[in-house]
């Protein structure tokens, strides 16, 4: 009893007690650790930051459609090019052929034609084989092609338009995620400033209340606070529709999803930004990397190699050319392995001069001079609206940055104003007409700020894309 009784009886429990507690710890650690990965890869994920210019950009150029179909047309350029080099390469080729006779085939013989008789009896003779089998090696390189070459020359020209047309891709749909992304920025501010608006005059209208208690103001002052506010209402609802629309377009332009959710973090302010003072600065640096006119002056060139492709068909084709070829014939009951396969061979020069092709060539020769002429006019009449497009887009640009300095001093101006009617209204000074003049003054005067900005920026991304300024040719600059 004093065993069973005693501290070795409580120690051996306890020591089962601890080891069951650790087995319970350890299963639940188990689970933990194996689970863990999948609650953390099932947790949400955390609410997106703000979307910037830059973020606009980056994912409006991956989503974009208009650029997957510009860089398709790059790659296909690419493929003809290899196509093209085909007229010059190796040609070759090989064949197989068996025949099984179903009857053999006769040649009727004269019957003492071998003995110098004028019989004019003959005698039927087999002489194909119940089994026949050719095989053949065909090698053919042409030597001198005029038309190939040009062609070839013709197809690396067309290989730089497709870039430069990826190029003016790249400009568009950079340009219209930008005009997206500002038009979304100025609907939400003007939104604001709506608000704004309604909150002054919320205040102002419990100002005139209380006022109107202590009978300071007349009852017709309060019936005007409230339909200052009330006539804001109509362009409250019009400026929060406007949101949703430009928020819809810049998702649309960078390619997402109707239903994804956008946070603009951006601001309408000015951007840095190095551009030319004078105009014929700005028209040479537009010639020199606008991606439209050098695509023109390329096809300008293209349509030469046209020309001298289709001159060249004046000229002979020269190719060299060889075949190997082995043969067989056997009867039923020989093996193909015992059947003998006899090997020719043969080389030679093949020359063709055409001599007369019914003026064929050359109508195609006047053809392809008359496009170059068509390509040289389009060019020269996309060089003058260029010249004129690059004046316009100056003329805005400059104009867009005066009145951003006339409106950022006309906002505080009107700031102070609006301060001291409101200060002259609650004292008894000044009326309800000078505080409304004084708001309205207010309001007009940062729309116009606004305005002015958004102006600015806009005018800014065209006249980048007046002058060429893409990526790719930043990069090419730089």
């Amino acid at each position: 009893m004093e065993e069973w009784g005693g501290s070795g009886f409580f120690s051996s429990r306890q020591n089962q007690v601890m080891n069951r507690l650790r087995a319970t710890l350890f299963l639940l650690l188990s689970i933990i650790l194996f689970t863990a990965p999948q609650f953390l890869l099932a947790a949400p994920a955390q609410s997106a930051t703000g979307l910037t210019l830059e973020d606009a950009v980056r994912i409006g150029l991956e989503k974009s459609r208009t650029l997957e179909i510009a860089r398709l047309d790059r790659d296909m350029a690419g493929q003809k090019i290899r196509e093209s080099w085909s007229a010059v390469l190796p040609q070759i080729s090989t064949g197989f052929n068996y025949t099984r006779s179903l009857k053999p085939s006769v040649l009727f013989f004269p019957l003492d034609a071998l003995k110098g008789g004028s019989s004019s009896a003959f005698s039927p003779i087999e002489i194909s084989a119940d089994n026949t089998a050719n095989a053949t090696l065909n090698v053919s390189q042409p030597l001198f092609n005029g038309s190939a070459i040009a062609g070839i020359r013709a197809a690396g020209i067309v290989r730089r338009m497709s870039e430069e047309a990826y190029r003016n891709a790249e400009s568009a749909t950079v340009a219209d995620i930008k005009m997206a992304y500002f038009d979304a920025l100025i609907s939400r501010d003007q939104l604001k400033l709506i608000e704004q608006s309604v909150a002054r005059w919320e205040q102002s209208r419990k100002d005139t209340r209380s006022m109107f208690r202590q009978g300071v103001v007349a009852d017709i002052d309060t019936l005007k606070a409230f339909l200052s506010v009330e006539n804001l209402r109509p362009d409250l609802i019009q400026a929060e529709n406007r949101v949703g629309i430009t928020m819809t377009r810049l998702k649309n332009v960078m390619g997402l999803s109707p239903d994804s959710s956008v946070v603009l973090s951006g601001k309408l302010e000015l951007a840095k930004g190095a551009y030319p003072s004078e105009i014929a600065e700005a028209y040479r640096e537009a010639l020199e990397m606008r991606p439209d006119f050098r695509q023109l002056d390329l096809q300008v060139q293209a349509q030469g190699e046209k020309v001298s492709a289709a001159r060249a068909e004046h000229l002979p084709v020269v190719s060299a050319f060889g075949q190997l070829e082995s043969q067989t014939a056997f009867n039923d009951g020989v093996k193909p392995s015992a059947s003998r396969w006899p090997v020719s061979s043969s080389v030679g020069l093949q020359v063709s001069l055409p001599i007369f092709t019914g003026f064929r060539t050359s109508s195609k020769v006047e053809q392809a001079k008359i496009e170059q002429l068509q390509t040289r006019t389009r060019l020269e009449d996309l060089r003058a609206n260029i010249r004129a497009e690059i004046e316009v887009r100056m003329a805005n640009f400059t104009e867009s940055q005066k009145r951003i300095e006339v409106q950022t001093k006309t906002i505080s101006v009107a700031e102070r104003s609006y301060r001291i009617s409101q200060l002259r209204f609650k004292e008894g000074i000044g009326s309800r007409l000078e505080l409304t003049d004084a708001e309205l003054q207010l309001n007009k005067a940062k729309t116009n700020y606004l305005q002015a900005v958004y102006d600015y920026l806009v005018s800014s991304v065209n006249l980048d894309r007046a002058l060429g300024r893409t990526r790719g040719a930043a990069a090419e600059k730089g």
